[in-house]
């Protein structure tokens, strides 16, 4: 699957493959790791926009590219790609920790900020610039190398 060239993907997150998230292969269910995908990418979208009132609206292409298999440790790799007046996108990349092979990538996953009250969609007033600013300071403040 091709990025965008400059997209920056940072690992958050890790999760330990346990037996009760495989298929009957015994390698991990693709549908464990798409749930897995689509908590990570709203945990990171509602830090970006600072808010829980996001919804998932759509989740683009998804592609598997290796197995993962019990006592793997697998990452999440999380970029954003476009921030819309209400929305924001983002590619989430799962790799294995150890081998750094990918597992999963899922593009165009689309979050929508909606009102609390009304659930409605309603603007986040941030832009991409914004978004990075935010995320190289906070960056800076924990003393993580930006690789």
């Amino acid at each position: 699957m091709q990025f965008r060239i400059g997209i920056r993907m940072r690992f958050f997150s890790r999760r330990l493959v346990m037996p009760n998230d495989l298929n009957f292969a015994n390698f991990l269910f693709g549908g464990r790791a798409l749930e897995w995908i689509d908590e990570e990418a709203a945990i990171y979208a509602m830090c970006q926009l600072d808010t829980k009132f996001l919804v998932t609206k759509h989740i683009g292409a998804i592609s598997f590219e290796s197995s993962a298999a019990v006592g793997d440790v697998v990452e999440f790799g999380l970029a954003t790609k476009k921030v819309g007046r209400t929305s924001l996108t983002v590619t989430c990349l799962v790799r294995n920790k150890a081998t750094k092979k990918t597992i999963c990538v899922a593009d165009d996953i689309v979050f929508v900020m909606v009102d609390p009250d009304t659930r409605m969609p309603t603007p986040h007033g941030r832009t991409l610039e914004d978004l990075e600013k935010v995320t190289q300071q906070e960056l800076e403040n924990l003393n993580i190398q930006n690789s």
